[in-house]
């Protein structure tokens, strides 16, 4: 049973980060911040998220 519980949250951290990464490229920020942004969200999955969402660049509205 933890091989399917460790997978299915792989899956849902994995699908996390990529939004994470699509909706900071997306943004309005400055290139090198987007590529900082998304090098800490590929490197620390789980905090890099984490971070992202409280201190990450807001979308381009």
């Amino acid at each position: 049973m933890g091989i399917e519980v460790g997978g299915i949250l792989g899956l849902l951290i994995l699908i996390a980060d990529v939004w994470a990464i699509i909706k900071t490229v997306q943004s309005s920020a400055t290139t090198g911040a987007k590529v900082i942004w998304v090098v800490v969200i590929l490197l620390l999955p789980v905090l890099g998220l984490l971070i992202w969402l409280l201190a990450g660049p807001r979308s381009a509205r």
